[in-house]
């Protein structure tokens, strides 16, 4: 099954507070997650200001229009405001759970569909794609989420995304809505999932197999709050643990990550899985014994699949025979005696006084 990525790192990803790439990050990002492999990247919200306005013009102008998709509200103004810049694919979103009805719109639901018609309506009249959005879907009633996404389907969206906007859904909860939903609709289903508790990449998985066909992304998973869905982290998981693949190339996934290091000036943890420094490193005795001999004990997927190498360190936890073995892999000879001193020194038993 062909999953679809969607990136959203210049939208959702720039909302983390404290952050703002300039017109130029955004092109390189944007430039970068399409040579990837990246399916389209969702490049910002016109309304946020000029400075957004400009980066959008730019990354337009630069980029292929088919794989460059712009964030609105339901409004006509955002809307047209997003065609104006040259875009021609509109993410439209909704609020669909009671408690942001509730809040915007004094729980009138019947609001919430008209102003996702007349939206979607005034986009398609110009010549504008839309996909549309339930902000809130994971909290939403089930029979009104369906309905909403009938609506979509209903003035001709082309994708319907489901948001755990909170982060707060759990994977098994995930797969029982997104089946349901899935079964009542006929246009592609969308996974936006954040990470509050961690769950985002799991809850993505499990949408999966319910039947959702595209997933939102972020690189290193920045984003609002405690982020999403990682890029690299489910780019791998659909390759390693289902039938199903993407066409992002993970050997670029690592550069994607340092790129974002670079403009962000945020390092990210070497033990960060896919794409961490440590990500491929082993120490311990136990698992160097074991990885020199079938690398399968201890990793899961091979290190080459994103362009990276294994690394056996010499430290505290280190295995004797792995120590040696690490000294001969860097061309070093030494007498047995001198090597046994230094493992024994290396590990704190022996000081180097005297």
């Amino acid at each position: 099954m062909r999953i679809g990525i969607v990136d959203t790192t210049l939208r959702d990803g720039e909302q983390a507070a404290g952050f703002a790439f300039s017109s130029e990050e955004k092109f390189l990002l944007a430039r970068r997650l399409l040579d990837a492999g990246v399916d389209e990247v969702e490049v910002g919200f016109a309304a946020v200001g000029r400075a957004e306005k400009v980066a959008i013009r730019r990354i337009v102008d630069g980029l292929p229009p088919q794989r460059v998709l712009g964030w609105n509200r339901a409004l006509p103004r955002d809307v047209l405001e997003s065609l104006s810049l040259g875009l021609v694919r509109l993410h439209v979103s909704v609020p669909v759970s009671d408690i942001l009805i509730r809040i915007r719109f004094g729980g009138d639901r019947g609001r919430v569909r008209s102003l996702l018609r007349e939206a979607v309506l005034c986009a398609r009249e110009k010549g504008g794609m839309v996909s549309v959005g339930a902000e809130d879907a994971s909290r939403a009633d089930l029979s009104f989420l369906v309905e909403i996404a009938c609506v979509a389907e209903e003035v001709g969206a082309f994708r319907f995304r489901y948001a755990d906007t909170t982060g707060t859904a759990a994977p098994w909860e995930t797969y029982e809505r997104i089946s349901f939903l899935a079964r009542h609709v006929k246009i592609p289903v969308e996974l936006h999932m954040h990470n509050d508790l961690g769950l985002a990449v799991a809850n993505t998985l499990s949408g999966i197999r319910a039947g959702a066909s595209w997933v939102d992304t972020s690189i290193c998973g920045m984003g609002e709050r405690a982020g999403l869905c990682p890029l690299e982290e489910v780019v791998v998981a659909i390759r390693v643990l289902t039938e199903g693949e993407t066409s992002v190339d993970p050997s670029r996934l690592p550069g994607l990550a340092s790129l974002l290091e670079r403009i962000t000036g945020v390092r990210m943890p070497p033990w960060k899985s896919v794409v961490g420094e440590n990500a491929f490193s082993h120490e311990s005795g136990l698992h160097q014994k074991g990885v020199m001999r079938d690398p399968g004990t201890y990793e899961p997927f091979s290190p080459s699949l994103v362009g990276r190498v294994r690394r056996v360190l010499a430290g505290k936890h280190a295995s004797r025979e792995a120590f040696g073995e690490i000294l001969a892999s860097q061309g070093v000879r030494l007498p047995p005696p001198v090597e046994d001193l230094l493992f024994r020194i290396m590990k704190g038993e022996v000081g180097l006084e005297g």
